[in-house]
């Protein structure tokens, strides 16, 4: 089962920028120019680094190698983890920057936090992770938009119980699914959702869907009780 989260449209963001391989060379420039300082962890690919190019050239074979998306995010990014971002690109759905608007490193900081704070049990480190209206679809299936902040912490303990926590703090970058045509990242058959505000931001969390929680531990149960029916049957 898979429930989409009513997540964020960047068509009108991305559409413009990659009308023309022109625009995205422009956009792409400062990147280039960091790319180039040497800066620990952002070297060149290197089908770009082998012989000396103008900035033009090394564009356009690092569009080449589908890196297009994430000079696009790296654009709207102050501060840019390149060498993660490219290495950890590409998520079960496609690219984590095509499919999302912002980069993989950004997912990680965002995932951490989620997972610190939901050890912690600290209800206001929990809430900051929070996006609003955050979507809320309870056990039997009932799908609720908790409008406000107030409404939310109101309803804190019922929203993340303990099998949320749980899952939260297992969560990780290698285990989310992006859906483009929701532009957000989701884990555990959707029982999380994860998407930004703004293109290059860190994402934060939209949806919690508790009867997918369930679900997912339903099938994790039965998927190590196959196995351990297996070991048996081979001790045999």
């Amino acid at each position: 089962m898979k429930i989409l989260a009513n997540s964020r449209d960047w068509r009108s963001y991305t559409g413009s920028v990659f009308v023309t391989f022109s625009a995205l060379s422009l956009t792409a420039c400062g990147v280039v120019d960091e790319m180039r300082k040497g800066e620990k962890g952002t070297d060149l690919p290197a089908v770009a680094a082998s012989v000396p190019e103008t900035d033009a050239e090394v564009v356009e074979q690092i569009v080449a190698d589908a890196d297009d998306c994430l000079l696009v995010v790296w654009e709207a990014q102050e501060e840019r983890d390149i060498a993660f971002d490219r290495a950890h690109d590409q998520a079960e759905g496609g690219a984590i920057s095509c499919a999302t608007g912002t980069s993989p490193s950004q997912f990680e900081r965002a995932i951490a936090s989620i997972r610190d704070a939901a050890g912690s049990g600290d209800k206001a480190r929990m809430l900051r992770e929070v996006d609003i209206p955050l979507i809320y679809i309870d056990n039997d299936g009932n799908r609720r938009a908790l409008a406000d902040p107030q409404t939310v912490d109101a309803v804190f303990d019922e929203v993340f119980d303990g099998a949320t926590m749980a899952m939260l703090q297992r969560i990780d970058l290698s285990q989310m699914t992006v859906v483009p045509e929701q532009k957000g990242g989701f884990f555990e058959l959707g029982s999380l959702w994860l998407v930004v505000d703004e293109p290059g931001s860190r994402p934060r969390i939209v949806t919690v869907n508790r009867q997918a929680i369930m679900e997912a531990a339903e099938a994790a149960r039965a998927k190590a009780q196959a196995g351990e029916n297996g070991v048996s049957r081979q001790s045999g």
